[in-house]
């Protein structure tokens, strides 16, 4: 097809668009190639989505530009690609090029065989064509109409040979490559220019055969002075000081010479591209021979653009004001100047998205509908009282003793989307984003990157945007589409207490009412209530309302109802509630920590298809769908939830769906059959305690009822993940109990009688059987260490005669089976990410702890299973979504952790000891090392995921802590452990006699130790020689006597002062640790004694608490301080040691480190930082970088003083540039000061100067670069149309000393 050659210089180009360009649907019909109307609507919602990208901070202005889709109006082509597609194809092509030159044994001299690999690649085909289109616009009206007839001429005969076949007649394709070094050359000194260039106000030249008085007609004449003054020329400056002089004389004020740096930059290159044109061309051939008779020819015409300054300045006036020419030529230095590593966009999160999406549309997805005849769908968030948007104060507060607040947090964590919103703002000073203009900004970039509802609500509004955008492909009027929007979707959060929100004047309220002004087509349901006056009855009523508009809150609808409709744990009424305000015929259900991305809101059309397809006898009445992590990069415990989570929704929902059949609904972004379901139950049930997981119940109501569940992995949904460990160990426990209660429940026990075996055995494998295989892990375990520490104990590790053969090496070999586990993880994430990085995430979780982690919560998990099974008592827990950046006291770790983690962790390793040190049957490791790593697992994951836990101030801060907790009465559980002990154990004595029983069977284990540890040898002592000097009935009852005495203290203390009860328990106390040193000194036998009576004693109190007796706390009190005592030990000596501090700092943070996050910041200089109002700490590089400069500046003064000295004369006066100025006055600080550097730009405000002799004031450039300023961009402010002149001086006595200095702005430029 023959490609004509667009003239930007002729007034014939029409623009494809017509007289509208903005409306899309005019544009397509011009169009009449179906492909390119699909690629037009295509590149239509890839720039809206790349533009969302912006709007959400995750890419900047420069690689939004570089990702979207270009259209130029009235070019031919009519989008054309996107920079980070094509950036270095051409580079590409010109290996091509070069690759046959190389090969001397088959040498290509046609066109076909020599361009045939790039007409053959697509993308460098089109690549090449951009570049020649776009390449000839550029230069074309560069050269203006004075060379419009010569370039048009060449470029022709350019597309003749191209279609003729007979380039490489014509030209040396070998040298091709010297020819696009030089247009590079070209385009990144316009690139870098125009955008930058000030335009005159008025033109120059008279017209393009006019030429402007005494102003230079061929190349300048020898010994003219040009006005343009850089460090790079300061030394050719004294060379023509003498000819300048010379040359004042015959230069009157009407002689005018333009100085434009950019201009002779431009045509500098410029010739150099034609002179390499002119060396491709094949010499000997007539034509190529008139075509460098042409190229010749410009660049000697007097009034073209390479010798009239007024022309050429006033051709890149015309570019400047252009905004079409600084889009091409932004385009072409992408297709020429930028490397495919320079145009991708750094963010890791929107790689993540755009791969997901582009590989999305490939996968097997259900042909979309027209707006009109799709299916409509609702989607239904439950509130609480949750974070709405995040305020000041709650961003600006410390929370913990690092000074690290949540926005210092996220500002570190997100730092290049930082960087991009204040890009997006256009502020320099990060102090201005808390002010009036600002400040909703600062808090909604801060709300959505955090687990807020304004992050569900904004990314779920995306649904409404996207259909809106779909609307417009198929050019539908505004009205329709309005109409449509209702009709199609709606989102209703159901926010239980926002009436009462309201009547407390709670600010969340108004955070809510925000979000229904920004989003008009959100609407929120709540409960409200009502006192009757007379009756004094309270009347429950479920309302909706929404947003007027006008800036006010309309209520639509309110429903009366029979009575207080919170029966059970609330988020199940909650949602049910509000159920009859959907409209639709699907509902989608969000949790509030979940949030949309506009790319996969196009696709919800094709996916509400899958209910119209029927891939077996039943209907489809659930659509799971796929969810993405986005917690992960937090701390390493988010990643481990994160991959835990990655894989169950992807590979383990995937095969629960084909081929187990038994997917069920698990809480996550699943579309409902509205009607099946408000039929059939609804899709929450919310009995108290029963119910405690309600969203499961809705998959065991669906299967039941004959429903069919689907899972698509095409489109993916956002969720948040509990990101510390007393959240997870929280979240764990709820999901532990809400199973225990799922295994009493009516639903199971139906759903299970009506499955077949295959689909059972799923069923159990995929949900509650999970926590009964926990539970028996922990008692294998339990069973293991006691059997092996009772057979040593009596001497039974043998057959008759002969020990038992340990086989501790298989033990290690077997254990090592347990890393197959990882296999579907490490497959989920190699075709995710790839095999290496699936290897290397692998290996950093467990370089982190990854294993302690995940064995701490398989206790979690028995312990709360367990308990829910023999005791009840199931309750919801709010596990919390903010971050976790605070390190937390050991007390509150203790209480969390001790009845389920601790107790076991001490008993398991104390009986380990014990089998040591009995054991006769060797290989002690190997048949131990498995049950040590999980007593470590319990004893030390608390600790090693808690930050700053090896901190020397924090540990004896949570030792003091502790020991307060400890000796507490008063103030609740967290304030004194005698609560805390009451609170955690009451259950035991109101348990039935059937759950009694395993208890009592650990009572006996304990008086089976103890007998064992009696009996036996161990530091056994023969007192009948060796009388001791005190005797032992003597020592025993001191101790028996001291113990009363304590407790009798502890009756009476509150009737003695102060001083006396202090010094009364430090005797008692002094007065017990001697008794007892001089019993273990004395006579040995005490310590086994000791150990037995400790078992025993157990044993008895475990009986006591069964039997509800309170004499067994103070035992338990003991226990206790022993217990945290024997954890503190360690943790002294690793805080003493220092390096395990800083070890687990940083792998606690290692995930946010790769995602490069400086955790650093937030823990080294954060309290610095913020306790300096707001400004950081001097910047070593900055400073670094002024010492440098004030070098450079200080040598070009003496070369401009040597000057001055010589007697040279300079001719005119030139512009300051403020940009070099303001560096040179804070370098030429007088050193007497003290040099403040400080982020802010306003501390830099310090106007400065000096004065130097000799009447020269030029702007000088603080380094040897191409610093030009104003002066090279032009300045509209300056007469002559913004360039500088350079008049006759007027010579005067009054200039003295004063005329050179440098002169400080007001305000510094951005670094």
């Amino acid at each position: 097809r023959r490609q004509s050659l667009m003239n930007p210089n002729s007034e014939e180009g029409q623009s494809l668009l017509g007289s509208d360009p903005h409306k899309l649907q005019g544009y397509v019909n011009r169009l009449l190639d179906v492909r390119i109307q699909k690629w037009v609507m295509f590149s239509t919602v890839w720039n809206e989505v790349i533009d969302h990208f912006r709007e959400e901070d995750l890419i900047s202005n420069r690689e939004r530009d570089y990702m979207k889709f270009s259209r130029f109006d009235g070019f031919s082509q009519a989008i054309y690609l996107p920079v980070f597609q094509t950036a270095g194809v051409v580079e590409e092509a010109l290996a091509q090029l070069e690759r046959p030159m190389t090969d001397d044994s088959h040498v290509l001299t046609n066109d076909a065989n020599l361009f045939k690999p790039i007409l053959n690649h697509v993308t460098m085909r089109t690549a090449v064509s951009e570049v020649w289109e776009l390449g000839n616009y550029v230069l074309l009206k560069l050269l203006g109409p004075v060379h419009n007839d010569d370039a048009v001429y060449i470029m022709n005969y350019v597309l003749k040979w191209v279609e003729g076949g007979t380039v490489t007649d014509h030209m040396q394709i070998a040298k091709i490559r010297g020819v696009m070094k030089c247009l590079v050359q070209l385009v990144d000194v316009l690139g870098k220019g125009v955008g930058r260039r000030k335009p005159a106000s008025q033109r120059r030249s008279s017209g393009s055969k006019a030429k402007k008085r005494n102003e230079p007609t061929g190349p300048p004449a020898r010994g003219v002075f040009r006005r343009t003054l850089s460090a790079g020329s300061l030394g050719s400056v004294s060379n023509q000081a003498a000819s300048v002089d010379r040359s004042q004389s015959k230069v009157t004020d009407e002689n005018v010479v333009i100085a434009d740096a950019l201009r002779d930059h431009t045509r500098d290159k410029f010739r150099a591209l034609i002179n390499s044109l002119k060396g491709i061309m094949n010499a000997s051939d007539p034509e190529s021979k008139e075509v460098m008779d042409r190229l010749t020819f410009a660049t000697s015409m007097e009034n073209g653009f390479f010798w009239d300054d007024a022309y050429a300045s006033d051709a890149l006036d015309d570019m400047a004001r252009s905004d079409i020419f600084k889009s091409v030529v932004a385009k072409l230095q992408g297709l020429v100047a930028c490397h495919p590593d320079e145009v991708e966009p750094k963010s890791k999160e929107a790689k993540r998205r755009l791969t997901f999406f582009v590989n999305s549309l490939f996968m097997d997805m259900p042909n979309a509908p027209s707006i009109h005849d799709m299916f409509s769908w609702n989607v239904l968030t439950p509130y609480y009282k949750e974070t709405v948007t995040l305020n000041k104060g709650e961003l600006e507060t410390r929370s913990d003793a690092l000074g690290v607040s949540t926005m210092l947090y996220l500002q570190t964590l997100f730092k290049a989307d930082w960087s991009n919103f204040l890009e997006r703002m256009g502020l320099q000073d990060e102090e201005k984003v808390w002010s009036k203009k600002y400040s909703n900004e600062t808090r909604q970039w801060a709300s959505i990157r955090a687990q807020t509802l304004n992050r569900t609500v904004s990314g779920m509004m995306y649904f409404e945007k996207a259909l809106r955008l779909l609307a417009n492909l198929e050019r539908l009027d505004d009205d329709t589409t309005n109409d449509l929007m209702g009709e199609k979707f709606g989102y209703i959060v159901a926010c239980q207490v926002y009436g009462q929100m309201k009547k407390d004047q709670d600010s969340k309220a108004d955070d809510i009412d925000a979000l229904m002004h920004r989003f008009p087509h959100m609407r929120v349901a709540y409960i409200d209530s009502v006192r009757h006056q007379r009756s004094g009855q309270m009347a429950f009523y479920s309302c909706l309302v929404k947003s007027n508009g006008d800036g006010k809150i309309q209520e639509l609808y309110r429903v009366r109802l029979p009575g207080n409709p919170i029966l059970g744990e609330g988020k199940p009424e909650n949602q049910n509630h509000a159920m009859i305000f959907t409209r639709g015929e699907f509902v989608q259900t969000i949790d509030m920590n979940q949030e949309g991305y506009f790319e996969e809101a196009l696709k919800m059309r094709n996916a509400l298809q899958e209910f119209a397809k029927r891939d077996g006898p039943m209907p489809t009445t659930i659509l799971g769908l796929r969810e993405h992590i986005f917690t992960g990069s937090v701390s390493s415990l988010a990643n481990y939830m994160a991959l835990q989570e990655t894989s169950f929704v992807t590979l383990g929902q995937r095969v629960l769906t084909k081929p187990l059949c038994i997917r069920l609904h698990y809480g996550h972004p699943d579309v409902f059959d509205k009607l099946f379901f408000i039929t059939r139950g609804g899709i929450s049930k919310s009995s108290k305690g029963i119910n405690l997981s309600e969203d499961i119940f809705a998959g065991y109501n669906n299967a039941i009822r004959g429903g069919q569940v689907a899972f698509k992995e095409y489109l993916q949904v956002g969720k948040g993940r509990d990101v510390g460990m007393s959240q997870i160990y929280q979240f764990e426990a709820k999901l532990s109990q809400g199973a225990g209660e799922q295994s009493l429940s009516r639903d199971v026990y139906r759903l299970c009688h009506r499955l077949d075996f295959s689909r059972l055995l799923s069923y159990y494998f995929g949900g509650i059987g999970h926590y009964f295989s926990n539970v028996l892990t922990v008692f294998t375990i339990y069973v293991v260490v006691y059997l092996m520490a009772i057979l040593a104990l009596y001497d039974l590790e043998k057959i008759g005669d002969r020990l038992i053969t340990p086989m501790g090496t298989i033990q290690m070999l077997l254990g090592g089976l347990g890393l197959l586990q990882t296999i579907p993880l490490f497959s989920t994430l190699g075709v995710e990410r790839g095999w290496w990085a699936s290897f290397c995430e692998l290996i950093q979780v467990f370089a982190t702890g990854g294993p302690l982690h995940f064995m701490f919560h398989i206790q979690t998990k028995a312990n709360y299973m367990t308990q829910t099974i023999l005791v009840g008592g199931a309750k919801y827990r709010p596990t919390g979504r903010g971050f976790v950046t605070q390190h937390t006291p050991m007390d509150e770790q203790y209480r969390f952790f001790a009845s389920s983690h601790l107790y076991l962790g001490v008993e398991m390793g104390v009986l380990l000891v014990i089998m040591g040190v009995y054991s006769d049957a060797g290989q002690y490791f190997g048949r131990t090392w498995s049950l040590w790593l999980a007593s470590l697992s319990f004893l030390v994951s608390p600790f090693w995921f808690n930050p700053l836990t090896f901190d020397w101030n924090m540990v004896t801060s949570d030792y003091v802590k502790f020991i307060t907790w400890m000796r507490g009465n008063s103030g609740g559980a967290s304030r004194s452990w005698s609560i805390w002990w009451g609170e955690e154990n009451a259950y035991y004595s109101k348990m039935p006699f059937a759950s009694k029983i395993w208890f009592i069977i650990k009572s006996v284990l304990y008086l089976t130790i103890a007998e064992g540890i009696a009996r036996s040898d161990l530091l056994r002592a023969d007192t009948t020689l060796n009388q001791p000097k005190i005797g032992v009935s003597f020592v025993v009852s001191s101790i028996v006597i001291l113990f009363a005495l304590w407790g009798l203290l502890g009756k009476v203390e509150h009737m003695m002062s102060y001083p006396v009860r202090r010094t009364i328990g430090i005797l008692i106390a002094v007065g017990l640790m001697a008794s007892c040193t001089t019993a273990l000194v004395e006579d040995s036998n005490f310590i086994r004694y000791g150990l037995a009576a400790y078992y025993g004693i157990g044993a008895m109190c475990q009986l006591g608490l069964l039997s509800g007796s309170k004499f067994v706390k103070n035992f338990y009190f003991v226990h206790d301080l022993v217990c945290g005592h024997i954890i503190f030990i360690p943790l002294f000596i690793l805080a003493i040691l220092q390096i395990p501090h800083y070890i687990q700092t940083w792998l606690l943070y290692h995930n946010a480190l790769s995602s490069d996050v400086v955790v650093s910041n937030i823990l080294r200089y954060a309290r610095k930082s913020q306790e300096s109002g707001g400004t950081s700490a001097p910047n070593e590089d900055l400073v670094e970088q002024i010492s440098e400069l004030r070098k450079v500046v200080q040598k070009q003064e003496q070369m401009i003083e040597s000057i001055n000295n010589s007697g040279a004369r300079p001719t005119s006066s030139l512009r300051q540039n403020p940009s070099t100025d303001a560096i040179a006055s804070l370098i030429k600080a007088p050193s007497r000061e003290q040099l403040d550097i400080q982020t802010s730009v306003g501390s830099y405000a310090r106007a400065t100067g000096h004065s130097q002799p000799g009447g020269l004031r030029p702007t000088l450039s603080a380094s040897t670069l191409d610093v030009w300023g104003e002066m090279a961009l032009g300045d509209a402010s300056i007469p002559q149309g913004g360039y500088q002149t350079a008049p006759t001086r007027q010579t005067s006595s009054t200039r003295g000393s004063s005329d050179f200095s440098f002169t400080q702005p007001d305000v510094m430029p951005p670094r």
